[in-house]
């Protein structure tokens, strides 16, 4: 595999994930615009809501590695080598930074209703 093709990577998640792909693509975008319209109506980050969410993100990281553990066939003592580590840095870093945003912007728009 010489060339990174973005179908590619499409493929092998899809035989990973199954449809379980498509819903966190869509909880990514749907989350995502809903972050940037509370960035717009708020101009701007609140620090106070940031920590809390930056503090249960780590939670987020966590049930990310989980959610890897279980849709690939190896778990974490099959990690060989340090890009096998990486790897599962990535997905921690993927998952705190997700749930971060997500936990964020419903906040940002529970505060708004009120």
């Amino acid at each position: 595999m010489k060339d990174m093709d973005l179908m590619i990577l499409l493929a092998v998640f899809q035989e990973m994930m199954g449809p379980l792909l498509w819903v966190v693509l869509v909880l990514i975008a749907a989350g995502l615009a809903a972050f940037v319209a509370l960035l717009t109506a708020e101009r701007g980050l609140r620090s106070r809501r940031l920590v809390r969410s930056q503090a249960l993100g780590l939670v987020g990281g966590a049930l990310a590695l989980v959610l890897m553990a279980k849709v690939s066939s190896s778990g974490y003592t099959n990690a060989g080598g340090p890009v096998d580590w990486l790897l599962i840095a990535f997905v921690f870093g993927i998952g705190l930074v997700g749930t971060t945003i997500v936990l964020y912007t419903l906040a940002g728009w529970w505060t708004h209703r009120a």
